[in-house]
């Protein structure tokens, strides 16, 4: 299935791009987050980043499906 993801701040520099559209058989935001933390070497683990499924956050074990805006959102340092 065809999905949209974007990327924020650490994960946008590691990754390389701020958002693509993959085709992936993840089920989860869990699973496609690890998947891509497999391909793109993402230091962040999995507990430290939150998702949000079109425009809402979501659960990680929540399930996708075809055409879903996924947004991965890193811990944020601010001043």
């Amino acid at each position: 299935m065809k999905i949209h993801v974007t990327y924020f701040a650490v994960l946008r520099e590691q990754r390389g791009l701020s958002e693509e559209v993959l085709d992936t058989l993840c089920k989860t935001p869990e699973a496609l987050y690890e998947h891509l933390r497999g391909v793109h070497n993402f230091s962040l683990d999995r507990k430290w980043v939150k998702v949000a499924v079109n425009d809402e956050f979501a659960p990680m074990d929540g399930i996708l499906f075809a055409g879903d805006r996924v947004v991965f959102i890193p811990p944020v340092a601010g001043g």
